[in-house]
């Protein structure tokens, strides 16, 4: 469970924005901004919480959110919201994603991350990468999407497990018995939703 969740934690952190087309340049690119964040984490002259901003500052303009956010609430729940729940619900789902994995950077002992390959999967990219510690190796997907801003992170697959749908499933399960503002009021609470462990 310990590796499970750091690995949960290099899949939120490790992404930059991909202008590149080829997987070649993709790869090298996923590999360069893995080095920039383990350097924080290994860096025992910032404090904590200089270190995790500088992890999520780093990480959160190369993650399509807006997207994520509607996809894991799904189309049944999301076109009948207005754009101010809409917004809302953005909000409030992007603030649980980020702290749900700050608290975990402690976790980190001698794991170092491998990407193996990048691959196209129809028109989209598929990084693959492993977190190895004495020999084990736990494989994780970063999915990109392409946007008017580039190539951005949509969804990440940790041991087969989709962040995306284990969020969407959470949802779906509890707006059958609640309404969208139990669901807001639910989201805001620190520690709501929280992936870690989840399975589909």
């Amino acid at each position: 469970m310990r590796k499970l969740i750091f690995l949960i934690i290099f899949a939120l952190v490790f992404a930059q924005p991909l202008m590149a087309s080829d997987q070649g340049d993709v790869k090298d690119l996923v590999e360069r901004n893995i080095k920039i964040v383990m350097g924080f984490i290994k860096n025992k002259s910032l404090d904590k919480e200089t270190r995790n901003r500088k992890i999520i500052d780093s990480m959160a303009p190369f993650f399509d959110f807006n997207f994520m956010a509607k996809v894991c609430l799904g189309k049944k729940y999301w076109k009948p919201l207005s754009k101010t729940k809409r917004k809302e619900f953005t909000e409030l789902f992007v603030k649980r994603l980020k702290e749900s994995y700050i608290e975990k950077f402690d976790l980190y002992t001698d794991e170092e991350v491998e990407v193996e390959a990048a691959k196209k999967v129809k028109k989209r990219i598929h990084v693959v990468t492993y977190l190895v510690s004495k020999g084990d190796r736990m494989e994780m997907i970063f999915k990109f999407r392409k946007t008017k801003k580039g190539w951005k992170v949509y969804d990440l697959e940790i041991l087969g497990v989709s962040i995306v749908l284990t969020y969407r499933s959470q949802f779906s399960g509890f707006l059958k018995k609640n309404s969208m503002d139990d669901l807001l009021e639910k989201l805001a609470v620190t520690g709501s939703f929280a992936t870690s462990g989840s399975k589909k």
